[in-house]
């Protein structure tokens, strides 16, 4: 069975509460659930992990080597700050999705570069919470373009 660890970084422990005219009112709990129906339904096997902290992240990322098939990525913040985790997604060697809630690139500038996007397979972006089902979707096909 296919297996996705899907990571999610820091503040989205939040969601529900934190901006919510940026964010929604759904909360991490609500995406998780929504994430294990739709595994559910496609046949796959999905384990989350979040942190607020970076070497967490890259740890979350290198232990996922061997274990999942793929990652689907909400970097949080770190997405346009950290060499650490791109680094770390790139060496694992894990394909992943990178994911965010809001259009970053509608967002302020700083906001408009991701270290991620340089070796995500994809991204999927300003879908809100539904960005998480169609990150699965994505990668489920991608896994099955390369078998």
């Amino acid at each position: 069975m296919t297996s996705l660890l899907v990571l999610n970084g820091p503040n989205l422990n939040l969601l529900g509460q934190r901006q919510p005219e940026i964010y929604g009112t759904t909360t991490l709990a609500d995406i998780e659930e929504a994430c294990r129906a739709h595994a559910r339904r496609i046949g796959v096997s999905v384990s989350f992990h979040q942190s607020n902290h970076e070497g967490a992240l890259v740890d979350a990322v290198h232990a996922a080597r061997g274990v999942h098939d793929g990652i689907i990525l909400n970097a949080g913040a770190y997405t346009h700050t950290s060499v650490a985790l791109m680094d770390a997604v790139s060496s694992a060697e894990v394909p992943t999705v990178e994911v965010h809630l809001s259009n970053i690139h509608a967002r302020e500038r700083f906001r408009h570069h991701s270290f991620i996007a340089r070796v995500a397979i994809g991204q999927i972006i300003g879908f809100g919470a539904r960005g998480y089902t169609l990150a699965i979707d994505a990668m489920v096909d991608h896994l099955g373009q390369v078998a």
